[in-house]
Parts: C-alpha cells; sequence; structure tokens
C-alpha cells in the first residue's frame, strides 16, 4: 500500500516539497489540497501531485504538510490533527510559529506535530515556482521540538537531512522576534521601496531606463505574495512594528545627517553598518 502524503498548498514552497518527498518516498502518492482550482491544474500537469483532495478527504495520512498562509494554518491544522493516526507526521511551513503552536497546544495529537520554517522562499509563486533543490542547505528552523514525539520528529529530521537541509531550535517567540527583523523587515522594505518609487515616478519606462541591479535586487521581494505577507504581517504585529520602529529611526538619523551636513559621521555609520559582509560571509 502506498504512503498517503497530503500537501496543503502547491505552490513554490508545498511544490517543491511535493518534488523532493516522491523521491525519498517513491511508493507514496501525492495528493494536493488547494483553495486555487488554477493551481491544483498546474501541479497534476506538472507532476507535483498525483492526485487532488480536500481537508475533508484526509484520510489514514502517513505524512500531511501545511504550506498555506499563516492564519489558514491556524483555521487548519486543529481539523488535519483530528485526521491524525497515531503515526501521522504533520508539518507546518508558517512564516511565523508562536500562534500556530499556540493554536493546537491542547490538541490530543500535539505530539503528531512538528512546528517548522524553511527559510528558502524566492519572490516567486505557484506550482511554475517549484523546483528540486529548493531546500538545499537552506536552515529549517524546528519549534518546540521537545513536544512532538520521538519518532515523529526523528523522521521529519530525517527527511530535512534527505533534502540537505539544516536544521536550527528556536521556542516560538524567540523565533517570531528574530524572523521579523531578518525576514519580515526586509519584506516591508522592498515592498515600500518599490511604492515609493513608484509613487515618485510617472513614467514607468523611466523607472526601467534608470533602475540598476541594486535596486532590482534590493525590490525583489516586492514581487512576493500579498496576501501571504499581509497575513505574516498581521499574525507577528507587534514584533514587526517594532522592527519597523527601529527601522525608521535609522533612516531619520541617516536623513539627519544629510540635511545637517553631517557626511563624516553619515561615512561613519556606513561603514558601521558594512560589517554586515562579514557576518553574512559567515553564514554563507
Amino acid at each position: 500500500m502506498s504512503r498517503k502524503i497530503y500537501i496543503i498548498g502547491v505552490g513554490l514552497i508545498g511544490g517543491s516539497f511535493a518534488l523532493e518527498i516522491k523521491k525519498i518516498f517513491p511508493d507514496s502518492n501525492i495528493i494536493g489540497i488547494d483553495n486555487s482550482t488554477e493551481n491544483l491544474d498546474q501541479a497534476i500537469n506538472l507532476g507535483i501531485i498525483d492526485a487532488i483532495g480536500s481537508i475533508e478527504d484526509i484520510t489514514n495520512p502517513f505524512m500531511v504538510l501545511l504550506a498555506i498562509p499563516v492564519k489558514s494554518i491556524i483555521n487548519t491544522l486543529p481539523n488535519v490533527l483530528d485526521k491524525s493516526t497515531q503515526d501521522t507526521i504533520v508539518i507546518d511551513f508558517g512564516s511565523t510559529k508562536n500562534s500556530i503552536c499556540k493554536s493546537v497546544v491542547n490538541h490530543k495529537n500535539r505530539s503528531n506535530f512538528v512546528a517548522a520554517h524553511p527559510i528558502a522562499g524566492t519572490e516567486f509563486s505557484g506550482p511554475n515556482a517549484a523546483h528540486y533543490g529548493l531546500f538545499n542547505t537552506k536552515n529549517i528552523i524546528i519549534c518546540e521540538h521537545q513536544k512532538s514525539n520521538d519518532n515523529i520528529i526523528n523522521t521529519a529530521l530525517e527527511i530535512f537531512s534527505k533534502m540537505k537541509m539544516i536544521v536550527s531550535y528556536m521556542d516560538s517567540i524567540s523565533h517570531d522576534k528574530h524572523i521579523a527583523y531578518v525576514s519580515h523587515l526586509s519584506h516591508l522594505s522592498s515592498f515600500m521601496l518599490g511604492k515609493t518609487v513608484m509613487d515618485e515616478e510617472e513614467s514607468e519606462k523611466n523607472i526601467f531606463d534608470m533602475a540598476g541591479s541594486g535596486f532590482e535586487s534590493t525590490v525583489r521581494l516586492a514581487k512576493s505574495s500579498p496576501k501571504m505577507w499581509t497575513d505574516i504581517f498581521d499574525d507577528n504585529k507587534a514584533n514587526v512594528l517594532k522592527s519597523l520602529s527601529d527601522y525608521i529611526n535609522n533612516l531619520e538619523l541617516i536623513k539627519d545627517l544629510i540635511e545637517s551636513n553631517k557626511f563624516e559621521e553619515l561615512e561613519s555609520q556606513l561603514k558601521k553598518t558594512n560589517y554586515i559582509k562579514k557576518i553574512l560571509k559567515g553564514i554563507n
């Protein structure tokens, strides 16, 4: 009998996971669940999934992956756990973790659940963006691993290892605080830089003619899904606002230095920030 693996959300993340998991478990039957019939049709045509299903159809699952917006995970996860067997592995790939973990803290099948966040997205979305190798050498953060059954967490770790992901552990509150700075703020900045330029430029041609690689790389994240990121900003509101306030304070500082002709101090501030090169080189 084939393993039934349900992928809820067959876009970039869910679709890429489906492609990888089929290689790990060749006998699996990948069943896609998505609110978008277009996504499901594409996923079938691309060979990402084997069949189309619904939440109500979930029976005797070997694994369920939730790769959908945060609020949808919170609403769907308890129902998925209701349908889990003793050995079912339930994994979420949401970009925030605390609210998701709290939504099932008292669920009878909480030990089946692995709260995970792969740092592996791109600015593209949908099944057409899914590909092998998306998770290769990418970090995946697991929260509250001690609340997962040993067999469940060990199987999840084996899967992540075969996908060549680098595992780290963090409590859900710390995760949401830190990810607001290193991920959520960068997406907000990208969206707002794009908006600022479009508000100022009356002719789109001027943008394309003058935009260099710096502008393109900085606004790359503004191509991301507005729905997904609105959910994230909502769910992680307090941490996002704190990071945004800190960012605005730094922008105001730079603005004041330029207005006051304090360019030596400006250069000093830029040099201090330049140290980020060494930090990122160490990470990569």
